[in-house]
């Protein structure tokens, strides 16, 4: 008998924690906005975990970023001397505040508009999608994503594009002639069009995806 008025306590116990989490985690949110302005911006690296990231051509030769931060969970943006800017999510939280749903969507996502002509472009994030759209990149271009589809259009590279996703598919056209790339691709439990292994090439093509499929075309504009 006191073993189920003990198991019944700590249910009890445990349910109004839920309900006090439940409560406690309505976070506030703000919307903020990053501009480089005059700052010679040559790359941007973000990385990030459950995040939405979207990236789109800047109009006006800056770089800006769009995003929302409450108190729990923030960003921290650093640029270089070299003018190598970082962003990264950070989190001030208990481990309660893990317990229940996650913030909305809209809270969710970043949109990063540079301009045609970064030297190198860095993402990775879990268990939301990578998009980009209409973007020339000078040297690299590297996109990880666990736990979502990434997807880009008219995306062209001087020198690298490597793309890794898990439980996730990975499509897009990249700009150039067939001949213009060496391919490495590595798929586990999917489908690819791409071949495991072509030579030659002045850029490189790298894909991995694990539990998803490759869609991949080499386009002319």
């Amino acid at each position: 008998m006191k073993k189920i008025l003990a198991a019944l306590t700590a249910c009890t116990v445990f349910a109004a924690l839920l309900a006090a989490v439940g409560c406690s985690g309505e976070e506030t949110f703000e919307a903020k906005r990053y501009s480089s302005g005059e700052d010679s911006v040559k790359s941007v690296s973000i990385d990030v975990t459950d995040r939405e990231v979207e990236i789109i051509t800047s109009t006006d030769g800056q770089v800006h970023i769009d995003y929302s931060e409450s108190e729990q969970e923030f960003y921290s943006l650093l640029l270089s001397e070299d003018g190598d800017l970082t962003m990264t999510l950070e989190t001030d939280k208990d481990w309660t505040d893990f317990i229940g749903t996650k913030p909305a969507a809209q809270y969710r996502k970043i949109t990063l508009a540079v301009p045609s002509g970064l030297s190198d472009l860095t993402i990775k994030t879990t268990n939301e999608t990578i998009g980009i759209t209409s973007l020339t990149v000078q040297n690299a271009v590297m996109l990880d994503c666990n736990g979502g589809n990434i997807a880009f259009e008219l995306l062209g590279v001087g020198k690298s594009l490597d793309v890794t996703a898990k439980n996730g598919s990975i499509t897009g056209n990249v700009l150039g002639g067939w001949d213009d790339f060496s391919i490495a691709c590595e798929i586990k439990k999917g489908e690819s069009n791409l071949p495991e292994r072509k030579e030659g090439g002045e850029k490189t093509l790298t894909v991995n995806c694990n539990n998803g499929d490759i869609d991949i075309q080499i386009i002319t504009e």
